[in-house]
């Protein structure tokens, strides 16, 4: 087990020697910190997912949307000329850029692991 998962938020995985216990946090959230410990696995993924309910049943006490770890948009800068090929070889494909750009980077997830 190397992250956590759960409704859609995804948690990391740590040990402190110091205080000999597991911990984390939700990743992709720079705005709401949600932590978890544990001294077992179980404990720490039971912490993990309360956690997760506590943020979102105070989201809709608070009648606010929860925020996601990834919200599945990126704004990607890059250089105009880069920008430029990218867009020629995707009109090339018959494609979008956006589609161009996610399989690119599909298959050089798919080379990594």
């Amino acid at each position: 087990m190397d992250k956590l998962e759960y409704k859609g938020y995804y948690g990391t995985i740590e040990y402190s020697e110091e205080d000999n216990c597991l911990f984390g946090k939700v990743v992709g959230m720079p705005r709401d910190l949600i932590s978890y410990e544990g001294n077992t696995a179980a404990e720490l993924y039971d912490d993990f997912t309360g956690a997760i309910d506590d943020y979102i049943n105070l989201c809709v006490k608070k009648g606010v949307k929860p925020r996601k770890s990834y919200s599945g948009t990126l704004n990607l800068r890059m250089p105009a000329e880069i920008h430029c090929r990218i867009a020629l070889l995707a009109e090339n494909k018959g494609t979008s850029i956006n589609s161009f750009i996610l399989h690119s980077i599909e298959s050089q997830l798919q080379e990594a692991y």
